[in-house]
């Protein structure tokens, strides 16, 4: 089945080209014992599986907004044990550090005093909010939830792609493809012992509840609640499943009203006081009277009460400064700042283009480059050179000439690569893996994560929305397998 697979070229996750990499062994000898129809019978049942349960996301921008499916594959990423546990310890550090910088940059700013982090780069960013300075949040902790999105170079090192602290997505497909996995695939699982995923949305709860607000009295149970946009919203089924998996109310910026700084839920027995707010809206479509005023998904003056002490947002209100591309760049002197400590995990080589001799370098290697607007997500506004035409490299230059501190570049790596199973047959693609960190009184990572894959032949894309699908992620629990 893999005669024609080229593993040349790339670090590739299962194979190489002498065959199964040792603790893919088991697995793929599984797969040589099922028959091409039934790899076929089997991959429309995992893809029906998905579309019988409504899991969908939203391509914006297609005529209408299409509503699709999440592309799901069959060959999981399988990570040893020793291997996780430096991700592990790399995650924990960078978000612990980044966690620092926002509570430092709406307080005390002593990394920019130290001049290590530029002030322009703060004030000047969109998503820095004057409004929450000197607010003060439950344990100090602006960061409940983190979607950290990790590759792997050319040698199989582990580089950090980009940082999402403020609404990341996806933690639901990762459940739902191991759901499909042991349902439509249960005789892969035989020889492996793997992390589960069990009591992690537990440890979810339990650190949301922590977020207690400052003036809730210490014998009342904290009443939490999450704020959706609605149905409309392409990350709307994960909503749906938190709530329901942390037990805590679904609600929408209508079913909430301030009183005298204090946020209630409206229900048939009258007003429910809400404590803390996990929300899936933006910043700026929070509070009408605050942000933009037009919003109608949000709730009048609930900034107030934020400001007060009486509720708890989380994530915290202007965690966007920390997440900005450009502000990447500076995670790694924050990491030494803050705990004195050198990255577990390092960056991609990123470029600001703000500096004249920087951004003329950069012009003049569009065609090697990935150039990324700082403030985008999803894959959008994004130029990988080497795969764009002339027409839109020089679109690209317009626009950096035009926006010079609204882009970065990068050097094009060398994503890992997979095989993938997809009308019949298996070819290799480029991955990633977001893995979810989720803080309160203790941090704790959800074992393995989101792989994306990119099943577009050739692409390096692996975001949904740009035609991406998902693998199922496997911790080991032992360095080996069973034979």
């Amino acid at each position: 089945m893999f005669h024609s697979y080229d593993a040349s070229g790339f670090y590739d996750e299962m194979l190489t080209q002498n065959g199964p990499k040792k603790h893919y062994t088991p697995f793929y000898e599984q797969i040589l014992k099922l028959t091409h129809t039934e790899l076929y019978e089997k991959h429309k049942a995992a893809q029906s599986s998905f579309l019988r349960q409504g899991i969908t996301f939203t391509v914006y921008g297609e005529e209408g907004g299409t509503e699709r499916t999440m592309p799901f594959d069959f060959i999981p990423i399988i990570i040893p044990a020793d291997t996780w546990q430096t991700v592990e310890a790399g995650m924990k550090q960078r978000v612990e550090a980044l966690n620092a910088f926002l509570h430092d940059v709406y307080h005390e700013q002593k990394i920019i005093e130290a001049g290590i982090v530029p002030r322009e780069l703060v004030e000047q960013n969109p998503y820095y909010y004057k409004q929450v300075d000197g607010v003060s949040v439950p344990l100090n902790n602006h960061i409940f939830l983190a979607g950290i999105d990790l590759i792997r170079d050319e040698e199989g090192n582990y580089c950090v792609l980009e940082d999402n602290l403020r609404n990341p997505s996806g933690m639901s497909y990762v459940y739902q493809n191991r759901f499909a996995m042991r349902k439509t695939y249960p005789e892969f699982f035989h020889n492996y012992s793997i992390e589960t995923l069990d009591k992690n949305l537990a440890k979810m709860q339990q650190a949301l509840l922590s977020h207690r607000p400052q003036q809730l009295p210490e014998q009342q149970e904290a009443f939490a609640v999450l704020l959706t946009a609605g149905v409309y919203n392409s990350a709307y089924y994960d909503h749906v499943f938190l709530a329901k998996e942390m037990n805590i109310p679904l609600v929408e910026g209508r079913d909430l009203t301030v009183i005298d700084d204090i946020v209630y839920l409206k229900t048939i027995r009258g007003l429910q006081r809400v404590d803390i707010i996990y929300r899936r809206i933006d910043d700026d479509y929070l509070d009408p009277e605050v942000f933009l005023a037009e919003s109608m998904l949000g709730v009048p003056h609930i900034m107030n009460a934020y400001k007060a002490g009486n509720v708890a947002i989380l994530n915290a209100v202007g965690n966007g400064v920390a997440d900005d591309k450009a502000m990447y760049i500076y995670v790694p002197d924050m990491i030494r700042f803050y705990l004195n400590e050198e990255p577990i995990i390092q960056n991609v080589k990123t470029y600001r283009l703000d500096d004249e001799e920087t951004r003329n370098w950069v012009l003049e290697r569009l065609d090697e480059l990935v150039i990324k607007n700082v403030g985008a997500s999803g894959g959008y506004d994004m130029l990988i050179g080497p795969h764009a035409t002339p027409a839109l490299r020089e679109k690209f230059r317009e626009k950096i000439l035009e926006a010079p501190h609204q882009y970065i570049a990068q050097p094009t790596i060398k994503l890992s690569r997979a095989p993938a199973y997809q009308d019949g047959r298996f070819y290799p693609c480029h991955i990633d893996l977001r893995v979810f960190v989720v803080r309160g009184e203790e941090t704790s990572i959800l074992p393995g994560g989101l792989s994306r894959v990119a099943l577009k032949e050739g692409s390096l894309v692996v975001n949904s929305s740009q035609g991406g699908g998902g693998k199922d992620t496997w911790i080991l629990k032992e360095a080996k397998v069973h034979a």
